[in-house]
């Protein structure tokens, strides 16, 4: 059973950061990606099957679970709301 924890938000940014930009193919350090940069943009280029690959491995680098109800009733525009599902996750399997 998980455990429930708080996850470092920081520690999960910059794991989303480069999943994110492993997704949209590019080579570039976390730190080049604001929190308010789009999922797909100018920079990013996620789509809805990739985005489900991104959270699964997500999930493998920080050892959470992310539940479905974590995205019932939320939209995924930014990379800050990414990180904002994730920081909401339970940590531990």
């Amino acid at each position: 059973m998980p455990h429930e924890l708080s996850l470092d938000r920081d520690a999960v940014a910059t794991v989303v950061k480069k999943v994110v930009i492993a997704e949209s193919r590019l080579s570039l350090p976390p730190d080049r990606v604001a929190d308010d940069e789009p999922l797909v943009g100018d920079l990013l280029n996620v789509n809805s099957l990739g985005f489900v690959g991104m959270l699964v491995r997500i999930e493998d680098e920080l050892d959470v679970i992310l539940p479905d109800d974590l995205f019932v009733g939320r939209s995924f525009r930014t990379v800050r709301d990414l990180i904002d599902v994730v920081t909401a996750a339970e940590v531990g399997r």
